[in-house]
């Protein structure tokens, strides 16, 4: 999450950079903020469903191999 909240910053803040013609270092900087914040925000959610959707996996798994292992008769 630290360098995809680096470069989502680096990017808000060159993007409004390119943008601007008077200088704005404040609103690249706050944009360069909101950037890094949304960007971090993006890939902890993925990590979070990656993580919930491999844990879901591995317990079907065993609960296969059990049902496999221990026929009902």
């Amino acid at each position: 999450m630290l360098v995809a909240g680096a470069c989502g910053g680096l990017v808000g803040y060159a993007v409004t950079d390119l943008q601007c013609t008077d200088g704005c270092t404040t609103l690249a900087g706050s944009l360069g903020v909101l950037g890094a914040v949304g960007a971090a925000t993006g890939v902890g959610i993925v990590v979070t469903l990656t993580l919930r959707a491999t844990a879901e996996w591995r317990t079907r798994e065993l609960q296969q191999a059990a049902r496999d292992h221990h026929p009902v008769s």
